[in-house]
């Protein structure tokens, strides 16, 4: 249930499965935004980048006067939140990224896009996935031309693995996973990044 004192998290609605992350922020607890300006991302607490075609959506975020004006609040410490090509645009180094690809490069992974495979190589798993308390949760990943990650930084906490490879990181208020928790009705893995911006934010109603 969202309450009035429920962060308000914003979903970059420049491309991608936009509703799907509106739909799971509010089911687990926060207030959902559409952000497609400045002037949004300001509104904010959090924000999370959806999937999508990682090249697309980082032009956009140019020509939209976002890509600049997103990385200095992440400096400043809004927490967010990668899925799929949000991984790949908050990563610090993309293996097979095009030349000047624009992305943030807060986040000290590298990744390689498409990691598992074109369209037909898509598939879901169950994974056990650190979401806060002594015992991993068993959550179901979706995995759609996912990115995978290849190395991780020092400063990078991985919440869980698939065949010996991470596919969620949380760095300080950054949270990323290669696969897609909003494609399904489990909205554990939104209700952590919502308690994330609660904690950076503290929200008075």
């Amino acid at each position: 249930m969202v309450t009035t004192d429920a962060p308000c998290i914003g979903v970059l609605a420049l491309q991608g499965d936009v509703s799907e992350h509106v739909r799971a922020i509010e089911a687990a607890g926060g207030r959902a935004l559409e952000v497609r300006d400045a002037d949004g991302l300001e509104r904010v607490h959090g924000l999370v980048i959806p999937g999508g075609e990682s090249t697309t959506v980082g032009m956009l975020l140019t020509r939209f006067a976002l890509l600049e004006p997103l990385r200095r609040r992440i400096e400043r410490g809004l927490p967010v939140y990668g899925t799929c090509t949000g991984l790949i645009l908050l990563s610090r180094a993309i293996d097979d990224g095009l030349e000047g690809q624009p992305h943030l490069g807060c986040l000290d992974v590298r990744v390689r896009r498409n990691g598992y495979g074109r369209q037909l190589q898509s598939f879901e798993a169950d994974i056990e996935m650190r979401l806060g308390g002594d015992v991993p949760a068993v959550v179901r990943a979706v995995f759609i031309r996912a990115p995978k990650i290849v190395a991780t930084g020092g400063a990078v906490e991985v919440l869980a693995w698939h065949d010996g490879v991470a596919v969620a990181v949380r760095q300080g208020s950054l949270l990323a996973t290669s696969f897609h928790p909003e494609l399904t009705r489990d909205c554990r893995v939104h209700a952590l990044f919502v308690e994330m911006c609660r904690a950076a934010v503290p929200i008075s109603s």
